[in-house]
């Protein structure tokens, strides 16, 4: 689990940023070390490279490190889902509260897809068929990602899932709403940006 939050903690926008522009992301655009943000200061194609490395991050720490623990841990009295979910925790937060980054982050987003993407890949799908539908209705990331991590536990419902992975995804729509507070305050004061 320290190990998975470790991974989750690798700066991709930070790291991009600081290569190709010089420029710490967390002072620039939104101020948020992010894919999206990553697009509007350095460009489209780091965005998309920072976007890849931030969803593996999640599926690395989801799917390798539990082949590799679960097994050879001692003493584990939890099951393979419930342990590859605690996984999926420890890297999102590694992403959001980045200890490399005096504990500011990024949103989570994409490293959460990639832990959706090993333990859940039917409710991450049905997620990112609102999020697209949202971000082409409104133009607005933020807005696209705060609506479909809602649809997080509804698709987990309607899937029949475990109590553990519904418990999951509402969590991680909580946490999602939670680290948008600020684009929703720009939304109200209508300041947020679009994109395109």
């Amino acid at each position: 689990m320290i190990l998975a939050y470790f991974i989750g903690c690798i700066p991709t926008s930070f790291i991009f940023t600081k290569i190709i522009k010089g420029k710490d992301i967390r002072q620039h655009g939104s101020g948020n070390a992010g894919a999206t943000n990553v697009f509007r200061v350095v460009g489209k194609l780091p965005a998309l490279f920072v976007l890849i490395i931030d969803v593996f991050k999640g599926s690395f720490a989801v799917f390798f490190l539990r082949e590799i623990f679960f097994n050879n841990a001692i003493g584990v009295t939890i099951g393979f889902e419930l342990y590859g979910i605690l996984l999926g925790i420890c890297a999102i937060g590694g992403h959001v509260w980045n200890v490399f980054l005096g504990l500011k982050g990024g949103k989570g987003v994409a490293t959460t897809a990639g832990v959706l993407l090993i333990l859940a890949p039917d409710v991450l799908a049905a997620s990112f068929i609102v999020w697209v539908f949202v971000f082409f209705l409104f133009r607005f990331v933020s807005v696209a990602s705060v609506i479909s991590g809602m649809f997080l536990p509804v698709f987990a419902i309607m899937f029949r899932d475990s109590i553990y992975l519904v418990s999951f995804c509402a969590f991680l729509c909580v946490m999602g709403a939670f680290k948008h507070k600020a684009n929703i305050r720009r939304l109200i004061r209508g300041e947020e940006k679009k994109i395109f």
